[in-house]
């Protein structure tokens, strides 16, 4: 696959799991925040500014930035190089 139409998927893909977090928020039957941080894992892939916000955001969360950086090399053995 071309990388300009797998980076355009991930991008896309991430902001539709953003926005169907944001509508999980206010929906009882979609886990909003769960749906919010895999856009963003998708969305960090491509831009820095994403990266840098969840990192600095996550490491005072021992816990969660195990949990972070396990999803994210999930996500990508899942998506493949980039």
């Amino acid at each position: 696959m071309h990388k300009n139409i797998k980076r355009t998927l991930v991008l896309t893909a991430g902001f539709l799991f953003v926005l169907v977090g944001i509508l999980g928020l206010a929906l009882p039957f979609i886990q909003g925040v769960l749906f919010i941080a895999i856009g963003l894992i998708l969305l960090s892939f491509y831009s820095p500014g994403t990266r840098e916000w969840m990192e600095t955001h996550a490491k005072p969360y021992p816990k969660a930035h195990a949990l972070l950086k396990g999803a994210e090399r999930w996500i990508a053995r899942v998506i493949g190089p980039l």
